[in-house]
């Protein structure tokens, strides 16, 4: 059966138990580590509340015509689930359990090229799932290795418009009050180009190591300022332990 705009009927059922989700390892060793280094920023600025979900090569689901669909994006951004997290242990299906991705990404791989399949036929391709099904505002569809990052918005008429960025190449994704950009460095022994998140004053949210080199840096500067402290107050005949 077609599922296009005017006959696909889209309901929101849990996923049975007994439904076989796919547990095939993901096709690329860098996808893990990108998505990984999203969240984790997020969660150190304090900007992943305890009910918001971030999905990882994890089942989001939807029943289309009556029939399960189930797409894992390689990562995802819930604001809020309105269910204990034991019930999305396996698989999380919008509007039931909560709200839906405000963003969802997909990072392109040497073997997977669906992330553009507007493919309306069951099983339906990424690209209409996320924009026709789930809805999602924001897509996201980044290349690694060539550092390219293209974003989708969701525009009036329903359908995906891609973005320009600002004058600093980062995306306004307005749902999250954040930027998103590509930065190139290194990570757990993987050099190359990533993407990242800047608040809205254009500052970089930090991982746990660059926060602990933060750290580091500010505690040798105030061991600086104090000893020209001292050395200034020894020069005028004052001990600064006095």
């Amino acid at each position: 059966m077609l599922a296009n705009a005017a006959t696909y009927e889209v309901t929101w059922e849990k996923l049975p138990d007994d439904f076989v989700l796919d547990d095939e390892p993901v096709d690329n060793i860098n996808q893990p580590t990108l998505a990984a280094a999203l969240t984790e920023s997020l969660e150190l600025a304090l900007r992943l509340p305890a009910d918001a979900l971030t999905i990882t090569n994890y089942g989001i689901c939807a029943t289309l015509n009556r029939q399960f669909v189930v797409k894992a994006p390689d990562w995802g951004y819930v604001p809020s689930i309105c269910v204990p997290r034991a019930e999305v242990k396996r698989s999380y299906t919008p509007r039931l359990q909560g709200d839906i991705p405000v963003i969802v990404m997909e990072f392109i791989s040497d073997t997977e090229g669906g992330e553009y399949s507007s493919k309306p036929t069951y099983p339906p391709g990424k690209w209409f799932y996320y924009e026709q099904v789930l809805q999602v505002p924001n897509y996201a569809i980044f290349e690694p290795d060539e550092g390219v990052l293209e974003v989708y918005q969701r525009d009036n008429s329903g359908r995906y418009q891609l973005q320009s960025p600002d004058a600093n190449n980062r995306y306004w994704i307005a749902e999250m009050n954040l930027f998103l950009g590509i930065w190139q460095g290194s990570r757990e022994n993987r050099t190359g180009y990533w993407l990242r998140w800047w608040d809205e004053q254009g500052e970089l949210l930090l991982w746990g190591a660059e926060l602990a080199t933060k750290e580091r840096q500010q505690a040798e500067q105030e061991r600086q300022r104090a000893e020209r402290l001292a050395q200034q107050l020894r020069a005028l005949g004052i001990e600064p332990e006095a």
